[in-house]
């Protein structure tokens, strides 16, 4: 028997570490890494690009609790990735980071995609570290590994040199062995400050639980949910927080989000950050006399804000939020008499009805409440939101903040977006990790009663142009997502609603003349659907209601990859208006405005 490699050394760590699932793009030196890790009954999924390759790797982790891996060259390989790195430490989502790079003896002299990874990333992960010997491989793995989950989820990232992956060794004893991590320490809250909160909460008159996307990661939907029901607090998800409480739930003010921050006088934040999803906590937008209690697994993170300082645990949900339901004792809160809870409902009743009212709206091109009320309707008839049937991918500005609110998420980690980051282009790897995490041959993610999930990606035409070539990877793969393109033609808006009067706009462009397309500008009516169609899919391209129901009918049902490119209104002349964007100051504008 030939003596072990570097490459097969490292692919027997990862699989004793328990990993089932690599992403990435192979090339020389990792490409054995990858070959050997198949070998070893590891699936590996080879993407079109690292960044979102990277990017399906840290999601993946956040929907399976244990970090996902992702495997690309040095060098550029590792600017690529960068991206997913970013985007790790921005949502708090584990990830493994291996990177292959150039000889050892050749550092310094010019060598192949050199880069000293090590010094560029040791700012932006967890650890960073490369591995001084064969032998030693392992155990830099499980530590790289394990310091990206434990605490505050961010990278690990192993930096593995050609030599080391292409040497032998002889003495097998020497290699050092590795087993699965265990869970993390999980930490509760201090007795005496727990009293105070518990003191706080009863006394509230507008309580307030914010549940966050780090709730869902945390697996702590059982006590939440316990927690939340029992002592009858109203609640307000994140978008990615959705589920861990169900969306039809009696408690939830995400309708009358504005009534609920602005009169709360008692928030308690689980698993989310006081950020500009979040308004940082300040008024105008929050109750100026609301008092925060923030539970984090980092202290850090509750430094980051004058709010937290108080009332801050550190903690892990799972330990805490038992720990509070059962200081609070036979307490709820009184909704039947609130004033607060009355407001909320009232609010939720006029915000309902005007979404309805815009979602009956039925003209050409379709408006995009419509066409989110059509896909809604057809999805429900097919897969109820009880059963947990269907993950959710949305990215594209007014594509996710419109979607945000239309589709019910009853079970927790079943709606994926741009996140903390506002990442636009991370849909397509986040599919594919979806796809992976919950359908895959070794299926590592759990949510509802369903087992097998169907992945459904709602594209802005401009996010899903940042990784349009992944739809090969769901096709090579066979993996039957259906991703809907809301194409407007633009970014935000588009420029026309009319054919000739866009080409002319085109034409003053390409001649240098003024008044053509703006920076916001898309090509017209690009047919999406037809690069589905040209990796083996299926594409639709849809302008009315009844051809959008019949194609997320055949498109639910197929097994292959499908695209629909949906025709919508242009949105020319409107103005871009982003109300998240805050400015972090009392009295100052809360929104950012400009004339499109």
């Amino acid at each position: 028997m030939a003596p072990p490699t570097g490459a097969h050394i490292i692919a027997c760590a990862l699989r004793d570490l328990g990993v089932k699932v690599l992403f990435g793009i192979v090339g020389i030196p990792v490409i054995e890494i990858a070959e050997e890790a198949i070998g070893l009954g590891i699936r590996f999924i080879g993407f079109r690009n690292e960044q979102a390759a990277s990017y399906a790797a840290s999601v993946y982790g956040y929907l399976t609790g244990r970090s996902g891996v992702c495997l690309v060259v040095g060098g550029p390989g590792v600017l690529h990735a960068m991206a997913g790195i970013g985007n790790s430490h921005a949502n708090a989502f584990p990830l493994l980071l291996l990177a292959g790079s150039s000889e050892t003896h050749l550092v310094s002299r010019g060598a192949f995609q050199e880069l000293d990874a090590v010094s560029l990333l040791t700012p932006h992960t967890k650890l960073a570290i490369r591995p001084p010997s064969l032998e030693e491989i392992p155990e830099v793995l499980s530590a790289a590994y394990r310091s990206s989950w434990y605490g505050r989820p961010g990278t690990g990232f192993v930096d593995l040199p050609a030599d080391l992956i292409q040497a032998t060794v002889n003495d097998v004893s020497e290699i050092q062995a590795v087993t699965a991590v265990p869970d993390a320490p999980r930490g509760g809250a201090d007795g005496t400050l727990l009293s105070r909160i518990v003191q706080l909460l009863k006394s509230a008159k507008a309580p307030l639980v914010v549940i966050g996307k780090g709730a869902a990661y945390a697996q702590a939907e059982t006590a939440v949910r316990e927690f939340v029901t029992k002592c009858q607090l109203p609640f307000l998800p994140t978008p990615m927080g959705k589920g861990v409480m169900p969306d039809t739930h009696l408690y939830n003010t995400a309708s009358a989000r504005s009534t609920a921050l602005k009169e709360a006088d008692v928030v308690l934040i689980l698993g989310a950050r006081l950020n500009w999803i979040l308004h940082f906590g300040d008024a105008p937008k929050w109750n100026p006399d609301a008092k925060f209690i923030q539970v984090d697994v980092s202290a850090d993170e509750l430094a980051r804000s004058p709010h937290a300082a108080t009332y801050g645990i550190v903690g892990d949900l799972s330990s805490v939020v038992p720990q509070l339901s059962r200081a609070l004792g036979s307490w709820h809160f009184d909704c039947a008499s609130s004033p607060f809870t009355s407001h909320i409902r009232s609010a939720a009743r006029k915000n309902e009805a005007s979404a309805a009212s815009k979602a009956q709206v039925s003209k050409e091109p379709m408006t995009y409440a419509r066409v989110f009320h059509v896909i809604k309707q057809t999805l429900h008839a097919l897969c109820s939101p009880e059963e947990g049937g269907i993950v959710y991918v949305s990215e594209g500005a007014n594509t996710m903040d419109i979607s945000r609110s239309v589709f019910n998420v009853e079970h927790p980690r079943l709606r994926l977006d741009a996140g903390t980051h506002a990442t636009m282009g991370v849909g397509l790897g986040y599919a594919i990790a979806a796809h992976a995490a919950y359908n895959g041959p070794a299926a590592e993610g759990h949510s509802g009663p369903a087992k097998r999930k169907k992945i459904v990606a709602l594209e802005g035409d401009s996010a899903f142009g940042f990784s349009a070539m992944e739809v090969e990877t769901m096709a090579r793969y066979g993996m039957d997502i259906l991703v809907f393109v809301i194409n407007n033609g633009g970014v935000y808006h588009g420029d026309s609603d009319d054919a000739d009067d866009w080409l002319a706009l085109q034409k003053k462009t390409t001649e240098g003349g003024k008044g053509g397309l703006r920076s916001t500008s898309l090509g017209w009516e690009v047919g999406y659907e037809k690069i589905a169609e040209g990796c083996g899919g299926v594409g639709y391209l849809v302008r009315t209601e009844e051809e959008l129901e019949k194609a997320t009918r055949d498109g639910w049902a197929e097994k292959r990859v499908c695209v629909v490119n949906v025709m919508v209104e242009s949105g020319k002349g409107g103005k871009l208006s982003f109300g998240w964007q805050a400015s972090g100051k009392k009295g100052k504008a809360d929104k950012t405005e400009a004339k499109l």
